[in-house]
């Protein structure tokens, strides 16, 4: 109990809880599910087993159904009368995400070249030094850490709302993308010169550089990703 009228509020003694063990298992389901699709695990068509997939996981079939009617709210998979839960995340798909993802990402740093003030450019000019830094290292995991804080700082930056909330439905997708991306050295190099250069516009308030730029970068990352996902699935 806090002692001398103190609340417990103000009980250092316990620690806060990670906000990760705040979600539910079927967030975790989700969470796990939604990113063997667009990583490519699961083939276009393919038809999914419930009991299955619980087995793999870990988990009884309830979290693995509200999981997948999350995911075919997101349009990632279909129920079909006699044939269960099909796959229905393809090239096709990917595109369109990856072009509507540029269109924001863009819009968001057009309004963050606008609005940015002292601080958003020191934040992000340090994230730019630590994203060198680990790439000259090779240092795969640390990169796909900076780019969601390079993102996010952008996000701030721009001083968005609306777009702030729309985009924030399509994070996993980014994850998602990074994680086949930055597999490859050279992709690391060419990932690092694009966010420099989109840092370099926004800070110094080049309103359409910035747009450009950082609509020239989802997109190429993107189809990196296009590439890598499904060409090499055809030609197999």
């Amino acid at each position: 109990m806090a002692k001398n009228g103190e609340s417990a509020a103000h009980d250092d003694r316990i620690e806060k809880l990670d906000p990760r063990f705040l979600s539910t298992l079927r967030d975790h389901v989700h969470r796990t599910l939604r990113s063997a699709i667009l990583s490519g695990r699961f083939a276009p068509d393919e038809r999914v087993n419930e009991r299955q997939l619980a087995e793999q996981l870990g988990v009884s079939t309830t979290p693995i159904k509200e999981a997948l009617r999350q995911l075919e709210t997101e349009g990632l998979v279909e129920t079909l009368p006699r044939r269960g839960v099909i796959i229905r995340f393809d090239s096709s798909w990917a595109e369109e995400m990856i072009l509507a993802r540029a269109a924001l990402e863009s819009m968001i740093a057009h309004l963050a070249a606008k609005r940015i003030d002292s601080d958003a450019a020191t934040a992000i000019e340090a994230t730019v030094e630590k994203m060198r830094i680990a790439t000259d290292k090779g240092e795969a995991d640390q990169l796909i850490s900076l780019n969601e804080v390079f993102h996010e700082q952008i996000h701030v930056a721009s001083q968005c709302q609306y777009l702030a909330r729309m985009i924030e439905r399509q994070q996993f997708y980014d994850a998602s993308i990074r994680r086949v991306i930055h597999s490859d050295p050279a992709e690391r190099q060419k990932a690092f010169g694009e966010h420099a250069a989109i840092a370099s516009a926004i800070i110094s308030g080049s309103i359409e550089k910035a747009e450009r730029v950082m609509r020239d970068h989802v997109v190429r990352s993107g189809d990196t990703y296009l590439d890598i996902i499904f060409k090499k699935k055809e030609e197999l």
